[in-house]
């Protein structure tokens, strides 16, 4: 378990762009017997939602959260070989995010967390577009499409997106699942923008991504909630996400 001083330390040397300070404290904490995976799910993730919070409040400034994030990202970059790598699975993800470097580091986290798991993956970010992403999942057949961190104007993109790839049906066998962003600040809204699965978080992700249908949460979904356009589902976007 982690001590909530070191999770102190370690925002408090992110919000100051201490980088070597930053480093010391993950160093430190491998060192007292904390796996990777751990520092991972117990300082990186948490650490990573509270930055984005505070960014939200106008807490913290745009030049705060943005070396924050990317001080992150370099030490996640650092921690990707340590962590343990289980037996292949047979089975593929796809991580696609939206275009901000927090969204980016929360999608590498949770491709990182899959690979670890002995998934294969590709990590696609958040500078692909639509075509592309439809062009890049038909030659590769993913198990999961795993889209991270999209916040509330992103909405109708996203709702497009899996609109698109139903109505397509060339991928009956993949799930879709949603993190991060809007999702996980307005209830329900996975199930009614038409995904398959949400996860609060990467390790999350893992679980459900591998659990029998029978033991997943089903989408509460109407007809008139999944067919509704997507100005109406942008403006309840706006609303929760406020």
């Amino acid at each position: 378990m982690v001590k909530d001083s070191i999770l102190e330390r370690y925002l408090k040397a992110l919000l100051s762009g201490d980088r070597i300070q930053c480093r010391s404290i993950i160093e430190e904490t491998l060192q007292s017997g904390v796996p990777a995976h751990q520092v991972y799910m117990d300082i990186i993730w948490p650490i990573m939602v509270e930055i984005d919070k505070l960014y939200r409040q106008d807490t913290i400034d745009s030049a705060q959260e943005a070396f924050a994030s990317r001080i992150n990202r370099t030490i996640v970059n650092q921690l990707q070989n340590k962590l343990p790598r289980r037996p292949g699975k047979n089975k593929r993800v796809v991580v696609v995010t939206a275009q901000t470097d927090l969204a980016e580091l929360g999608g590498q986290m949770t491709n990182d967390m899959f690979e670890s798991d002995g998934w294969e993956t590709r990590f696609l970010g958040g500078s692909v577009g639509k075509d592309d992403i439809m062009t890049f999942i038909h030659g590769y057949v993913p198990d999961i499409l795993l889209l991270y961190g999209f916040n509330g104007k992103d909405a109708p993109t996203v709702r497009g997106l899996i609109d698109l790839i139903r109505n397509v049906n060339a991928f009956p066998q993949m799930r879709i699942m949603l993190s991060g962003g809007v999702f996980s600040r307005a209830e329900g809204l996975w199930e009614e923008i038409g995904a398959d699965l949400y996860a609060e978080t990467a390790a999350e992700a893992v679980v459900m991504a591998q659990m029998p249908a029978e033991r997943l949460p089903q989408p509460a979904r109407t007809i008139k909630q999944r067919y509704r356009g997507a100005e109406e589902v942008s403006e309840t976007v706006e609303t929760l996400a406020r």
